[in-house]
């Protein structure tokens, strides 16, 4: 089946956001008087939902509704420039465009539209599924059936390029192809150390069509 799509996760792919992410968690945790996160929980908020990350981090906490409450006031643009573009994704997009469709289907909500345009990369995409749009968040497949119904595409026209377990999951249970970016321990397709690579994966995959 011919490749027509190339969807992109956000955190972990399109950006390194690890550091924004710690700072903006531990902000509010420290708000309430906790410690920073532990690896483990920094790992879980890197790739769940801004409610799934702080109902994790708050577990058994009674102050739980009011952390959340907290955290409809927050305003995340200040930690956004903590977030560094890949390398060499500017580029790899340019070789996808306009051959191939673009997308984006992130567990970020109210926050995604605004890091994209902040780093100019909105206007690099055809589609952004937040988990805003969707009833089911990944790892569950709607944003994916999402895309693929907008561009009227099969799964296997159809790669996802991301870097977690969450996306491990959310590829299988969509029936697209993984791409794992900089994760050689989930089990995909095919693995990316680097974007630099990504135009020959696309071209080999081009030829065998």
């Amino acid at each position: 089946m011919v490749l027509k799509l190339v969807g992109f996760d956000c955190d972990g792919v399109l950006f390194d956001s690890r550091d924004a992410n710690i700072a903006f968690y531990n902000s509010i945790l420290a708000h309430f008087g906790r410690g920073p996160m532990a690896e483990a929980q920094v790992d879980y908020v890197h790739s769940h939902t801004y409610r799934e990350s702080v109902e994790y981090l708050f577990q058994g906490d009674p102050r739980l509704p009011e952390v959340l409450e907290y955290c409809r006031t927050l305003d995340y643009r200040p930690f956004i420039p903590l977030m560094v573009e890949m390398p060499h994704l500017r580029e790899f997009l340019r070789f996808l465009r306009p051959r191939y469709r673009t997308a984006v289907a992130t567990n970020r909500t109210t926050t995604t539209h605004t890091v994209l345009t902040h780093h100019g990369l909105r206007d690099c995409f055809d589609l952004v599924v937040s988990a805003l749009d969707v009833t089911h968040p990944k790892p569950h497949p709607e944003a994916f059936w999402r895309i693929l119904e907008h561009f009227r595409l099969r799964p296997e026209e159809a790669l996802y390029i991301g870097d977690s377990a969450v996306d491990e999951a959310f590829a299988r249970n969509a029936g697209v192809r993984l791409v794992a970016y900089r994760n050689p321990a989930l089990a995909a397709d095919y693995h990316l150390e680097s974007f630099a690579e990504a135009p020959d994966l696309i071209r080999r995959l081009a030829r065998e069509g």
